[in-house]
């Protein structure tokens, strides 16, 4: 009887556990998709398609982690532990930002930092993002300061701001991915329209 009662507890808390890992939140993960570009079309004919370099890439250590990071009222941030980034947050911007200059600049070769395996580009722009998060069920931001780089004398011959916000149409979280992607195109767009300027 003391053995058909210590196995009939050990079933007992064996199906306590299932219970209890069965109604644990499953987390979420997200990432930035590029968005399709109407191209930025120089008039000036390139015999040789400049080489641009997208990179390197800063962001605050409040950013870089893989929760999506929400701003709340009082100066206070939250992470949400069950809605995350699939993959490295500054490697899927690099990656977002790349694709989408190269749409928008099909006269130019388009590579994301670290590109030596590549050679040396003709110009880098260089990107420092201060704000990539979310009020979530209101808006995402995007604020950032950027430099383009003339590698032969390395000199800046072009630098810029982004302010950008993208209302919500919802409060998910995949909404939020969608619209700091969408916001990632017009800083793209920013971006682009830059380098057409410096190359002529």
């Amino acid at each position: 009887m003391l053995i058909k009662h210590s196995n009939g507890f050990i079933m007992l808390c064996i199906s306590s556990l299932l219970t209890a890992c069965a109604g644990d939140p499953v987390t979420r993960f997200y990432t930035l998709e590029s968005q399709s570009q109407r191209p930025v079309i120089s008039s000036t004919v390139i015999a040789k398609k400049p080489l641009i370099g997208i990179g390197p890439l800063s962001l605050p250590a409040l950013l870089d982690r893989r929760q999506i990071v929400t701003r709340t009222e009082n100066n206070s941030v939250q992470m949400a532990e069950f809605d995350q980034w699939a993959a490295p947050l500054k490697g899927n911007i690099i990656a977002v930002l790349t694709k989408n200059v190269a749409m928008l600049q099909p006269n130019a070769i388009v590579r994301a930092y670290p590109w030596s395996v590549y050679g040396d580009v003709d110009y880098r722009v260089i990107v420092d993002i201060s704000r990539f998060d979310t009020q979530l069920g209101k808006s995402v931001s995007l604020e950032a300061n950027w430099a383009i780089m003339e590698e032969k004398n390395h000199t800046i011959v072009s630098n810029g701001q982004a302010n950008i916000k993208q209302l919500l149409t919802d409060p998910s979280y995949n909404s939020v991915a969608q619209a700091l992607s969408k916001s990632l195109s017009e800083f793209s767009q920013q971006i682009a329209l830059a380098l057409v300027q410096v190359q002529h």
